[in-house]
């Protein structure tokens, strides 16, 4: 089993990061490849609308770091996606690379009744912090971004400020829900130690 994991947050030490990490390391305990990307480390732009993914080529005409990640995901049987909430939305970095799976969508995507040029059984394991303990607050973070996705959601975790929990939402076809008391993780940081080990002042 091949699973993909991008980073979506500048912390590579955060919470978002941690949490992904955890998961990824008990999926290599039971014998899973998983292939991570950082993506504030890389150089990529967002989706330039020249529409040649629909008219001219089967992928994204853009050549850049994010070629690989795409490519990787196209081959991956999971794909995690980690990323903190700034500004009610995620990540810019995670931004960009959604709006680049543009490309995985055929040209007839909108009529078609199967959009996606990505093989069936692929599955999405979403990961989201915030440091908001409302949970009520950007709770549509994540329906928002895959109102059409184009994989099968199998967990998405939503992790609230120190003393509440990781709660699932959305789901999906096939969806399990998970609720994990925060305290499980001794690595939930607080912004100051987050700040100081990834030399942002």
């Amino acid at each position: 089993m091949k699973i993909v994991c991008l980073l979506g947050s500048p912390r590579t030490k955060g919470n978002s990061a941690a949490l992904a990490q955890q998961f990824c390391q008990t999926v290599m305990e039971l014998g899973g490849d998983v292939e991570t990307f950082v993506l504030n480390k890389m150089t990529y732009r967002g989706c330039q609308g020249c529409m040649m993914c629909k008219t001219k080529l089967e992928k994204c005409a853009v050549k850049d770091d994010l070629e690989t990640v795409l490519d990787s995901v196209r081959d991956a049987d999971i794909l995690v996606m980690a990323t903190p909430t700034y500004y009610g939305e995620v990540s810019s970095q995670m931004k960009g690379f959604i709006d680049r799976t543009f490309s995985y969508l055929k040209p007839d995507y909108m009529t078609n009744s199967i959009p996606s040029r990505l093989q069936g059984g692929k599955q999405l394991v979403f990961i989201q912090t915030q440091a908001q303990p409302d949970e009520n607050q950007f709770a549509d973070v994540f329906p928002w971004c895959f109102k059409r996705s184009w994989l099968n959601i199998a967990y998405v975790l939503r992790v609230f400020h120190a003393d509440h929990l990781v709660d699932q939402f959305g789901g999906g076809e096939g969806g399990v829900g998970i609720v994990v008391p925060v305290g499980q993780f001794d690595h939930i940081e607080t912004n100051d130690r987050l700040c100081a080990e990834n030399n942002i002042e």
